[in-house]
């Protein structure tokens, strides 16, 4: 309990082929909108983070050395504070730079509002 992102067993199998082409990752969830809006999957530092960037949780996948952190705008995570996210992949291609474009899918988010027991732990209370 306290999690604010989690991944699909189908997302997990693409960071793993994604990791071993790219090296380590990292996501980033920015307000835009279109493909602004997914989840962006970046070779870890390619993406330079801000002060105003809130690093949500990270994504650790069996079999991988290290974590991917997953991080979003302060401005979007005021929107989003209240669910927890689910990173997937859907077929189809965005138009972003995110590495899993060349591969015919796309990440994207599923959301769902935290239960009153889930807000009371990622609060400290």
């Amino acid at each position: 309990m306290g999690e604010r992102v989690t991944m699909t067993p189908a997302a997990a199998e693409l960071l793993k082929k994604l990791t071993e082409f790219h090296g380590p990752l990292m996501f980033h969830q920015s307000g835009g909108c279109c493909d602004g809006s997914s989840p962006m999957c970046y070779p870890d530092g390619d993406f330079t983070l801000g002060g105003s960037d809130v690093h949500l949780g990270d994504l650790v996948v069996e079999g991988l050395p290290a974590p991917i952190g997953f991080h979003m705008s302060e401005s979007q995570f005021e929107y989003w504070k209240h669910t927890h996210l689910t990173v997937d992949v859907v077929r189809g291609r965005g138009s972003g730079f995110s590495v899993e474009a060349p591969e015919g899918v796309r990440f994207m988010i599923r959301s769902r509002l935290f239960s009153d027991e889930e807000s009371a732990a990622l609060n400290g209370g």
